[in-house]
């Protein structure tokens, strides 16, 4: 079992490009990728996109993507637009104080 893929800076259009590539690269030698989103402080709509996109290409292909870490700022986006139940993968919610 290979380690998850962890993300650790933000998803943002300054990073769109890069990221592209490196999610792609990874789909491409695994059959089943594990995300860990668990550090990104920052994403807008061209992170949200990218996220969409390997969703696509994984279904494609035949293969699966779990999304094993959330930050709080992924969850909101997720939430905000209502696209949580689209991965499908359970988000554990942090206690706030």
């Amino acid at each position: 079992m290979t380690s998850p893929l962890a993300i650790h800076e933000n998803m943002t259009i300054y990073q769109a490009r890069a990221q592209k590539e490196q999610l792609l690269a990874a789909l491409a030698t695994t059959g089943k990728l594990e995300l860990d989103l668990s550090g990104v402080a920052e994403m807008d709509t061209a992170g949200l996109q990218l996220l969409m996109l390997l969703k696509r290409e994984v279904q494609q292909q035949g293969k699966h993507l779990t999304i094993v870490g959330h930050s709080p700022t992924v969850q909101r986006i997720l939430d905000f637009c209502n696209l949580a139940g689209v991965f499908g993968d359970p988000m554990l919610l942090c206690a706030q104080a």
